[in-house]
C-alpha cells in the first residue's frame, strides 16, 4: 500500500471564471479573500472539492457559497496542476467558465469567511490575483474570444430587441477588450456587412424610442433559423 500513499498526497479545487457583460463593458466576478494564503487579495471564486463530491457539483456549490450565484451554466475548461501553484502543497484545480448578462443575476452577501465579498471588475482593470488566477483568466478569455467568433453566444447578452450598434459594441467588448482603448473598434461597415450576410437577424420594422440621437432600427436574432442552418452544415464565423 505504500505506493498508493505516495499518490494520495494532492488536494483538488475548482475555480470559476464568470465573465459578465454590462452596457458595453466586459467584466469578471472576483472575490476578496478572507483567509490565508493571499488574505485580502482578489481572486476567482473557488475552493476545495469535498470528499464524495463530483467536480461539477463542487463548482456549482462553491460559486453559490462565495457569490450567491446559482443556476449558472458552467463549462469545464482546463486543469491547472503546477506543483508550486499553492503554498500549502500540491493542489490541482479544474477551471470553469461562463458568460452571463450581469443584469440577470444578483450578487448577495454570503457572510462566508472564505470570501469577504464578491464584486464585478472590468476585465482590463485586473492586476495581480491570488495563486495562478491570472493565468486561469487568460486561458478562459482566450477560449471566450474563439467561441464568440464561431458561435452566436453573444446574442444571449443583448435585449430581445437590439440595434446593430449594440451588437457591435458587444463584440468589441469581448474581442478587443485586451487592446489599447483607441484600438477597441471594429470597422462599422465590414461588421454590418458580415452580420447581415448571415441572414440570422430579423428586421422588426421598428426603431428605438426615447433616445436623444436619431433612432436606430431594431433587430432580433432568429435562433430557429440558426438551428436549421447548423443542421445543414452552416458555419457561423465572424
Amino acid at each position: 500500500m505504500a505506493f498508493i500513499d505516495r499518490f494520495y498526497k494532492a488536494a483538488f479545487t475548482v475555480d470559476s471564471v464568470i465573465f459578465g457583460f454590462d452596457e458595453g463593458d466586459l467584466k469578471i466576478l472576483l472575490i476578496k479573500r478572507g483567509e490565508d494564503p493571499y488574505l485580502g487579495m482578489w481572486g476567482l471564486p473557488g475552493y476545495f472539492v469535498e470528499e464524495g463530491e463530483t467536480l461539477n457539483a463542487a463548482a456549482d456549490r462553491v460559486l453559490e457559497e462565495l457569490t450567491g450565484l446559482r443556476d449558472v451554466y458552467l463549462e469545464q475548461v482546463h486543469t491547472f496542476g503546477a506543483t508550486n501553484r499553492h503554498p500549502a502543497g500540491r493542489v490541482i484545480t479544474t477551471a470553469y467558465f461562463s458568460l452571463i448578462k450581469i443584469k440577470d443575476y444578483k450578487i448577495r452577501e454570503t457572510n462566508n469567511q472564505i470570501a469577504k465579498r464578491a464584486e464585478w471588475h472590468t476585465l482590463t482593470d485586473i492586476r495581480e490575483l491570488a495563486f495562478d488566477h491570472n493565468d486561469i483568466v487568460k486561458a478562459c478569455f482566450k477560449i471566450l474570444k474563439r467561441r464568440v467568433r464561431t458561435q452566436p453566444i453573444g446574442f444571449e447578452l443583448l435585449p430581445p430587441k437590439f440595434t446593430l450598434t449594440q451588437l457591435q459594441h458587444l463584440y468589441e467588448a469581448i474581442l478587443l477588450s485586451d487592446q489599447p482603448i483607441g484600438n477597441r473598434k471594429l470597422d462599422k461597415r465590414n461588421f454590418r456587412k458580415k452580420i447581415l450576410s448571415m441572414n440570422l437577424l430579423i428586421d422588426l420594422k421598428e426603431v428605438q424610442e426615447g433616445v436623444a440621437h436619431r433612432p436606430a432600427k431594431l433587430y432580433r436574432f432568429d435562433k430557429e433559423k440558426y438551428v436549421e442552418l447548423e443542421k445543414e452544415g452552416f458555419s457561423y464565423e465572424l
